[in-house]
């Protein structure tokens, strides 16, 4: 909200719009527990929002052979005339192993895009070795799907190759401070002419 706000603050009209889409009616419930916890978190604010799209949990549903899918894995938005429509990512960014390693190892959610100066800053980051990451390699697809899956039915078809490809990653960054950030920096990238993210420099801390 902050975020959104620094570059409003002379605007005399419009207003703050919302538009929550994801999830699904998943066994766990963890889908209707998230969207509980935002529509209470924008609730609490003190801005007057309004919400313009809710497609989530039941209604981004979709039931095949008894089980639950989402009918929407992904949106993006067209900035420019704020058009948001379906969408699927073929690249993930820079670092991507990077940032899923530190995901997979329980970080918590955060953005790494400064609008303001349109810059992806990552890291630093540190993990503790991940437990029996060896262990987890051997094991075939439908035990790394059951068990590092919040939803094993519903994951997208590259998912257990991403689990590996991380799992891999921490086996060889078993603690990432000194090899993947020297001087313990954040790595900057930018998006050149062509539209392309480029690694600009490091930055400390």
């Amino acid at each position: 909200m902050n975020s959104i706000k620094s570059f409003s603050d002379h605007a005399q009209c419009g207003r703050l719009e919302v538009h929550l889409v994801g999830g699904f009616s998943d066994e766990r419930q963890l889908s209707q527990k998230l969207t509980h916890q935002l529509l209470s978190e924008f609730d609490r604010q003190e801005d007057d929002i309004h919400l313009v799209t809710l497609c989530v949990t039941e209604l981004n549903d979709r039931e095949d052979n008894e089980n639950h899918f989402p009918v929407i894995y992904g949106i993006a938005v067209n900035i420019k005339t704020a058009e948001i429509y379906r969408a699927s990512f073929q690249d993930r960014g820079p670092e991507e192993e990077l940032r899923a390693a530190r995901a997979l190892t329980g970080g918590p959610m955060i953005s790494i895009y400064d609008a303001k100066t349109e810059q992806l800053r990552i890291g630093p980051y540190s993990w503790m070795p991940f437990p029996h990451v060896d262990f987890w390699l051997q094991q075939d697809d439908k035990e790394i799907l059951e068990n590092l899956s919040t939803s094993p039915l519903a994951e997208p078809p590259h998912f257990v190759e991403h689990i590996r490809s991380t799992l891999m990653f921490l086996k060889k960054y078993p603690s990432p401070t000194n090899t993947l950030f020297p001087g313990n920096k954040a790595l900057l990238y930018k998006k050149n002419e062509d539209g392309l993210w480029e690694k600009i420099s490091s930055l400390g801390s």
